[in-house]
């Protein structure tokens, strides 16, 4: 099972905290298996990755409360932790770079919090880079806010990167992505520019 955390609606489509979504988006084109299902307050698509079934899973609940269809999904289908792949925004990753990590704490992320309330901490995570925002900006609002223009034309790597790591998951498991993800040197891309459509 793999839950891409966001919010729902246009309204937050092209914001940080959306990454989750965005790399759903793209296995879901990768693998021809589209998220248009409904259950358990999600949108669900399911495909079969080699000899695994797998699923794919945007929870349409808000992001602070996430936990609830993950535990919902988790059992009907009577998944265990280990089964599980959460993708999410990490501000303490530099933008464009991946990291793949198994259980933890939830360092201020609403919608981990959740989930580990929820169904435990010991799932394996895929942490999309978001960067850290300027000194001067709340965070909440640089999360809610839109990617900036240097960040635009760089994310479909990062989203792609980020759905490899995913599928790499599967097909070697966590630790052999890991050992590929977590291993990349820094990027030195430049992401502190003010970033467009949100307020000063």
């Amino acid at each position: 099972m793999i839950f891409g955390l966001g919010n729902p609606g246009r309204k937050y489509a092209d914001t940080r905290h959306n990454a989750g979504f965005l790399v759903i988006d793209r296995l879901s084109q990768r693998w021809g298996a589209p998220v248009d299902q409904r259950q358990f307050g999600a949108e669900i698509g399911k495909a079969l990755i080699g000899t695994r079934s797998s699923m794919l899973v945007k929870p349409q609940s808000f992001m602070n409360l996430s936990g609830q269809p993950a535990a919902s999904i988790k059992g009907y289908y009577k998944a265990d932790n280990e089964d599980i792949v959460v993708i999410h925004d990490d501000l303490d990753i530099e933008f464009g770079d991946v990291r793949v990590k198994k259980g933890g704490g939830h360092g201020g992320h609403n919608g981990l919090r959740d989930i580990n309330q929820k169904i435990g901490k010991d799932y394996v995570r895929v942490r999309v880079g978001v960067s850290r925002p300027p000194a001067q900006w709340d965070t909440a609002d640089y999360v809610l806010g839109t990617w900036s223009e240097d960040q635009r034309g760089q994310l479909g790597a990062a989203v792609d990167r980020a759905a490899d790591a995913v599928e790499t998951i599967l097909r070697d498991g966590p630790a052999a992505a890991m050992n590929i993800y977590n291993t990349r040197p820094k990027s030195t891309r430049q992401t502190s520019q003010l970033p467009s459509g949100d307020s000063e």
